[in-house]
């Protein structure tokens, strides 16, 4: 199989006669074939090991079709962006309200985020409110906390990946998902620590944990939230 694999999903067929995409990728780090469900529509990510080709990882996917299937249907339902949909927001929630005689565009009134203009507007505007108020919250954290390591930061990015929460590259720029907004304080002060840490760290050695906790004192329990509830904050939206 050749490299466009790695580029293009492949199609898994599935039990039920259905088929998902299915994205391969390679990763130094992995020391196994790694197979899992993706959130709320986005099919299934195969992570391959060194010297592990994409014909052998596709194979090793077909075998366990059955096992995705069933990780997708227990998947709670999308929970779309409209009218009188709960959503969480910083360790708290908000109730979306659809006010077409607003003015304004959005409206936040304390569990009420009001939503001016007309139905087809009201997603985006939701989108739009949140990602704001996710480089609002994000942006001066990253810049303190790479202050207090002695380092700079050269770029914020906010986009909206599948499988991670962050990631620093190495020319000093981070990226991180605005759905962080969705999670509690804590566990988004963590995710930036954790990304602002590799500018110190390049890596997940003892050295980069000890940073991570001289920013943010012990994660383990951010951690574990990110494991058990992390995938549900991409069914918003």
């Amino acid at each position: 199989m050749s490299s466009s694999a790695f580029k293009t999903p492949q199609r898994l067929s599935l039990s039920d006669g259905k088929t998902v995409a299915l994205r391969i990728r390679k990763s130094r780090r992995a020391r196994r074939m790694i197979l899992r469900a993706l959130p709320f529509g986005a099919g299934a990510e195969l992570v391959l090991p060194p010297g592990v080709g994409a014909a052998e990882g596709l194979d090793f996917a077909r075998r366990r079709a059955g096992w995705i299937q069933s990780r997708i249907e227990e998947q709670p339902p999308r929970a779309p962006f409209a009218d009188g949909v709960e959503i969480p927001f910083l360790g708290g929630s908000l109730t979306i309200r659809h006010c077409p005689q607003l003015r304004g565009v959005v409206r936040c009134e304390g569990s009420e985020l009001c939503i001016a203009g007309g139905t087809a507007h009201l997603p985006r505007r939701v989108a739009d409110w949140l990602k704001a108020r996710a480089r609002e919250k994000i942006t001066p954290c990253a810049h303190g906390m790479a202050e207090h390591l002695g380092r700079r930061v050269k770029r914020i990015g906010l986009r909206d990946p599948r499988t991670r929460w962050g990631s620093c590259s190495a020319q000093g720029g981070l990226s991180f998902s605005w759905r962080l907004v969705l999670a509690p304080v804590p566990v988004l002060e963590y995710v930036v620590a954790h990304e602002t840490a590799h500018l110190v760290e390049h890596n997940h050695s003892p050295a980069f944990w000890g940073v991570v906790e001289k920013l943010v004192g012990d994660p383990s329990e951010q951690r574990q939230w990110l494991r058990r509830f992390g995938p549900e904050l991409h069914r918003y939206g």
